[in-house]
C-alpha cells in the first residue's frame, strides 16, 4: 500500500472528497454491480442510474422522519406560544387584584380557569394567622415542602405538599411550587400549583413561568402591610 491509499484510509473521507472522486469517475458505480445491489439502485437504459425500491424506501423513512420532527417543533412552538399567552393573561389579573384575600382568590381562579389545574394556592410561614384565603405553614414547612432550605422550586408529587390544597388533595397528583419571600423582614412563603394529571407537572420540567408568577405574586402582595 502507497502513501496516498495509507493517508486515505488513516483519516475519514469527507463528502466533497467522495462528490469530487464520483464526478471525476462517472462509471465507478454504474460498472459495480455490488455496489449498486447495496445501495439499492439499478441502471436503467440509457446508463441511467435509477432508485430501487430499498432506496426509495429510505428516501421515504428519511423524509418521513423530517416531516414528524418538523410537526413535533411546531407543536413545541404552539404550546410554548399558548403558555406563554396565558401566563401574561394571568399576570393581568392578578395585578389587579384589590387586596390579599382578593389576591388568594385570584390565583385559584387563575389556576382552575385559564390553566386548567385543580387549585392554586398562596401559603405563608407566619406565628399568627396569614391573611384570608392564604394557607397557614409553620416556620420551616416551606423547606420540607421543597425538600431543602436551598431549593427554589419543585415539580412532580410531593406527599408533603398535599395538606396545601384541602379538600381537592385527594385529587391532586402533581404539583407545581415556587419559594416566595414576602415583605421585609422577609417571609417565607409558597406559590404552588395542583394537577389532577400525574404528568401535568413532572420534575424534569422547567419552572420559569411559575416562577414568574410567583414574583408578580410576591410584587403584589407587598402592596398592603400585612396586618
Amino acid at each position: 500500500m502507497d502513501g496516498s491509499q495509507g493517508d486515505m484510509f488513516g483519516a475519514p473521507l469527507e463528502p466533497s472528497a467522495v462528490r469530487r472522486f464520483l464526478a471525476d469517475n462517472p462509471d465507478f458505480i454504474r460498472e459495480d454491480d455490488g455496489l449498486l445491489a447495496e445501495l439499492g439502485l439499478k441502471v436503467a437504459g440509457g446508463n441511467v442510474v435509477d432508485f430501487g425500491p430499498a432506496a426509495l424506501a429510505r428516501v421515504h423513512a428519511a423524509h418521513q422522519r423530517e416531516a414528524e420532527m418538523r410537526q413535533l417543533l411546531e407543536e413545541t412552538a404552539r404550546a410554548n406560544f399558548s403558555a406563554q399567552a396565558q401566563t401574561h393573561g394571568a399576570v393581568v389579573d392578578l395585578l389587579d387584584a384589590r387586596n390579599h384575600s382578593d389576591l388568594a382568590w385570584r390565583v385559584d381562579e387563575l389556576a382552575r380557569t385559564r390553566f386548567g389545574l385543580a387549585a392554586g394556592v398562596i401559603a405563608l410561614e407566619s406565628e399568627g394567622n396569614p391573611p384570608a384565603g392564604w394557607k397557614h405553614l409553620v416556620e420551616g414547612q416551606v423547606d420540607m415542602i421543597l425538600d431543602g432550605p436551598q431549593r427554589l422550586a419543585r415539580m412532580g408529587f410531593a406527599p408533603t405538599a398535599l395538606g396545601l390544597f384541602g379538600e381537592t388533595s385527594d385529587e391532586v397528583r402533581s404539583m407545581a411550587m415556587v419559594r416566595m419571600a414576602i415583605w421585609e423582614p422577609s417571609r417565607q412563603g409558597l406559590l404552588a400549583f395542583a394537577s389532577t394529571d400525574p404528568e401535568g407537572f413532572t420534575p424534569d420540567m422547567g419552572s420559569e413561568l411559575v416562577a414568574f408568577l410567583a414574583r408578580v405574586v410576591e410584587r403584589t402582595a407587598e402592596r398592603w402591610p400585612l396586618l
